[in-house]
């Protein structure tokens, strides 16, 4: 399983009609082949900031499965307008600490 991390500055003002598309997206997300789970959270300390968290079974159903698909394209055309600057989407594996690891 690898987690897909966005960080996310919507444009001042439209904060609520990002989070109306959004909801619209999820359902195109939720579809794909590899998806786990998506969760989108609001800071609470800037106004318009978002951060992004999809779990995937592979880095592959992201990077291709879903952003080489019909699906991502309506996904852009949804939410991509909202976002300035555009954000970084990185990628992230567990770590196994459960070998005696006391940290």
């Amino acid at each position: 399983m690898i987690l897909e991390s966005a960080m996310l500055q919507v444009k001042a003002g439209m904060e609520q009609e990002y989070e109306e598309s959004f909801r619209k997206a999820s359902k195109i997300i939720s579809t794909m082949k590899g998806y786990i789970s998506h969760e989108l959270q609001r800071c609470m300390e800037v106004e318009g900031k978002y951060l992004l968290l999809v779990k995937w079974e592979s880095l592959e159903d992201h990077t291709v499965g879903f952003r080489q698909s019909n699906e991502y394209q309506e996904w852009k055309a949804l939410l991509h307008r909202f976002y300035h600057p555009f954000p970084t989407v990185e990628h992230f594996e567990k770590v196994n600490l459960s070998q005696g690891d006391s940290y």
